[in-house]
């Protein structure tokens, strides 16, 4: 890459993550969680935090992991998500930032996820309808059929990556589909997405932030073909909505794809990934499931409170006011942990117990609120409680091979690995006792 966009990193990324490493060195809790052994095991970090108070102000940013707090900034028109680093860095390395344009990509505007209403409404406004309540149940025959085509190609009594053959797959088929994208290309996205994702942590590496930007390009170059086409020859998908609206130029369509790409798939895959761990660790919570089935989309919602797939997202207040008592200044940023506040004892009795009966399991922020909450929500709930259930159901027996590996960030949190031998297929026995 060039001069520039390594001055680019070093204004957005290279900066924040000096400070992260020096105030770690002091004992700074916050910037810990966002290292090695926080971004391994954070929640201990986070109880840290929370004793301290509903808000506190570290060294770098204001951070809470009060359920309350996080929910009142989400829905809080005095805040807005910030456009660059999130954490202050010199003017004269903003100027740098902002001269080299990067490929479009989720965490640059023109991305919805870097928006603020007006711009933001008119952004979403053509793609919500398509993951409106309705317009999934529409979906839900081809996620059964991606589902039992997928765990027809397992190999009973043999051993899969978990990720690699089913957390990724089901939801990625059915975000192509809705793009209007050719199946055969999903290799190629799978690795992009891979690459592109750690942008959204702060102060990854150069290393990490140049795949990231060659991912992003290769990305562009293969949006700028496909939306060539779509405009020729439009079709019934989303992309083709937003391109036919006429409201986005190239580069914000681009731009949001990848966003859609990001709420259509990447979440699913985290939750699908997460609850495959949690329930082959609590196999009394997998008993229940198997006696009391109804309670699957409950348990969906328990693996969302307990491990959210976004663990962390910002805010910035727009204006002069005042929260929790405190006087905040316009600028001032606030990290909310989403985490945090899913495991908050004012709301959940036991917090760090994971229980699929929990009553009010639905009551967690893993999908954010407000105007910002992840349009993807709906599609994930049901790709990954149909296909749960029909994984536990097929393979019965199936247990963790070896120890998951999660990818070492922490903004999108999700396992990089996990192999796991599935045992004799319920199927095959059913087939042969027929």
């Amino acid at each position: 890459m060039t001069l520039q966009y390594w001055l680019r990193w070093l204004s957005l990324q290279g900066v924040p993550r000096v400070v992260l490493r020096v105030q770690s060195r002091r004992g700074d809790t916050f910037a810990r969680m966002l290292g090695p052994e926080g971004i391994a095991d954070p929640h201990p970090y986070l109880e840290k935090l929370r004793a301290q108070g509903t808000l506190v102000k570290t060294p770098l940013p204001w951070v809470t992991c009060d359920h309350a707090v996080v929910r009142t900034v989400l829905r809080d028109n005095r805040f807005g998500v910030r456009s660059s680093a999130r954490i202050e860095i010199p003017e004269l390395l903003q100027k740098f930032a902002n001269r080299v344009p990067p490929p479009a990509n989720p965490a640059d505007p023109p991305a919805m996820l870097r928006m603020n209403p007006p711009e933001h409404t008119a952004m979403r406004r053509p793609v919500v309808s398509a993951f409106t309540p309705r317009a999934i149940q529409k979906l839900r025959n081809r996620v059964e059929t991606v589902t039992e085509e997928l765990l027809d190609a397992m190999p009973a009594n043999g051993s899969v990556d978990m990720v690699e053959a089913f957390a990724s797959r089901v939801p990625i088929a059915i975000i192509f589909e809705m793009l209007g994208l050719p199946p055969e290309d999903q290799e190629k996205f799978l690795f992009w997405g891979e690459e592109m994702t750690p942008m959204l942590d702060v102060g990854i590496s150069w290393r990490a932030y140049d795949r990231a930007m060659r991912a992003a390009q290769q990305l562009n170059d293969y949006l700028d073909g496909h939306i060539e086409r779509l405009r020729r020859a439009p079709g019934e998908d989303i992309l083709s909505a937003m391109i036919t609206g006429g409201d986005l130029d190239h580069y914000a369509l681009k731009a949001n794809t990848s966003i859609i790409i990001g709420a259509g798939f990447e979440t699913t895959a985290n939750l699908i990934g997460h609850a495959v761990t949690l329930l082959l660790s609590h196999p009394e919570q997998l008993d229940r499931l198997r006696a009391e089935p109804e309670l699957w989309p409950n348990a969906v919602e328990e693996v969302l409170r307990y491990e959210p797939p976004v663990f962390i997202t910002a805010r910035s207040a727009l204006t002069d006011l005042e929260l929790e008592g405190i006087q905040l200044p316009q600028g001032a940023m606030i990290m909310l942990s989403l985490a945090g506040a899913n495991r908050d004892p004012a709301v959940f009795d036991d917090p760090h117990r994971f229980d699929v009966a929990r009553p009010n399991a639905n009551q967690h922020l893993a999908f954010s609120s407000g105007v910002h909450a992840c349009f993807g929500a709906n599609l994930a709930r049901m790709e990954a409680g149909h296909a749960l259930r029909a994984l536990f159901e097929r393979f019965p027996d199936m247990r963790s091979a070896a120890p998951p590996r999660l990818r070492r960030q922490l903004t999108f949190r999700g396992y990089e690995h996990m192999p796991v031998q599935l045992g004799r297929s319920a199927h095959a026995t059913r087939s042969a006792a027929g």
